[in-house]
């Protein structure tokens, strides 16, 4: 089967949309439709001096996919509410980007496409406009109505989840629970098994503190809620280890023993993957009832219209999505 991905083109003022453009080039194992403004991907295209031909995409319900061509680009266009200037990013578009992410989503639950692939968004720019909106995963649990999102990093091997995502760090305490680890754990486990063919995984689960508490002595997390945590994972028949250092269980020797890492907030765990793939790591969210997945990183304003962006991520972001695509 070749899988019809849905790609939003994210902030209109970062590197998204000619990243989009950089991908047209591509031979890719999908067919590959980016939502966005198509007068915004003619200018980018002109600016940069990308020969890509652009063509208007045609909402189809039917089972046949085609492979993509390289050097084209079907967009389904949504008009942006003001112009765009590359690394100028402006809040009176934030109800644009949101649009793209609102109609692909409803596409991709109606069948109209087999994964969604997400390029960035700034969430300080949507805030400003007055909306509230913590990210992507946050914002797609809410619109599936899915009871447990969760965020994963995966650059082949290294597989890292995060129990919160995007809290500042003073309330990662206070929102890490029994309940919340349990829940996690669980998605984590059914998704690598379901979609990553992982039989009977291994998860190996961080602390919070240093050295996961030192028993007690440096914070009680570890003991009042992650060890009993582990436990009821345990119990529920999941194959998790921990709490564990987060400054040892990243070792090679360690990783090892495990199929993925549960961190307990994202600067944790992120930073060790991204070290080890910044150009190939994907973020995929499991617990939807969609396929999505995203580059590792950001908006990048400071590069946004000098043509120096690295579309090596979101490529390998549709890539695993097209994979997974085709494997359900």
């Amino acid at each position: 089967m070749i899988p019809r991905i849905a790609l939003t083109s994210g902030e209109p003022a970062g590197i998204g949309p000619e990243l989009c453009l950089a991908l047209a080039a591509k031979q890719l194992p999908c067919e590959l439709v980016c939502f966005g403004d198509r007068a915004l991907f003619e200018e980018r295209a002109r600016m940069l001096h990308i020969a890509v031909r652009l063509r208007t995409y045609e909402a189809a319900m039917g089972p046949e996919r085609a492979a993509h061509i390289p050097g084209e680009l079907p967009i389904a266009h949504y008009p942006l509410a003001a112009a765009s200037v590359p690394g100028r990013p402006d809040p009176a578009n934030a109800r644009y980007v949101l649009a793209l992410l609102d109609r692909a989503v409803a596409a991709t639950l109606a069948g109209e496409f087999d994964a969604l692939v997400t390029a960035p968004v700034h969430k300080g720019i949507i805030n400003d406009a007055g909306i509230a909106f913590t990210g992507h995963t946050e914002y797609l649990q809410q619109r599936t109505s899915s009871a447990r999102a969760v965020m994963m990093l995966t650059s082949g091997a290294l597989r890292v989840a995060l129990a919160t995502t995007h809290l500042p760090l003073r309330a990662v305490s206070d929102a890490i629970t029994g309940d919340l680890l349990s829940e996690v754990a669980a998605v984590l486990a059914h998704e690598l098994t379901a979609r990553f063919a992982v039989p009977s995984p291994r998860i190996a689960v961080c602390g919070l503190n240093p050295h996961a508490g030192e028993g007690g002595h440096l914070g009680d997390e570890e003991v009042r809620v992650i060890g009993p945590a582990v436990a009821r994972m345990r119990a529920a028949g999941i194959r998790a280890e921990g709490p564990l250092p987060a400054d040892t269980v990243f070792v090679p020797q360690v990783l090892a023993r495990f199929d993925a890492v549960l961190a307990m907030y994202h600067d944790q765990g992120l930073p060790v993957i991204k070290h080890d793939g910044f150009e190939r790591a994907v973020n995929v969210t499991l617990g939807l009832p969609l396929i999505r997945t995203s580059p590792d990183h950001g908006t990048a304003f400071e590069l946004a219209g000098t043509g120096r962006a690295d579309p090596a991520s979101l490529l390998a972001a549709v890539q695993l999505a097209s994979s997974l695509a085709a494997q359900r």
